[in-house]
């Protein structure tokens, strides 16, 4: 997988809502590469990330994330990691 806790999380997350457990992301991965990432599997997995990590997002956050990689150094900055 990857040495990167977040990221090792975010996959499992990924393959949890997304329903695939072949999902590979990587900090560049955008809705548009992950089948079905539509607008609400992407609340969905906002949801999931805050309850997983244990933190709140607020909505201009949510909207200036542009790939996965911006969604982890959010979760990093939150969570001190």
């Amino acid at each position: 997988m990857t040495d990167d806790p977040i990221l090792t999380k975010l996959t499992e997350l990924f393959r949890n809502i997304f329903d695939d457990e072949d999902i590979v992301i990587t900090r560049a991965s955008t809705a548009e590469d992950v089948d079905g990432w539509d607008s609400v599997n992407h609340i969905t997995l906002v949801v999931a990330v805050e309850q997983a990590f244990g933190i709140k997002f607020k909505t201009a956050e949510i909207e200036s994330l542009g790939n996965v990689g911006d969604l982890a150094a959010l979760i990093a900055a939150k969570t001190g990691g």
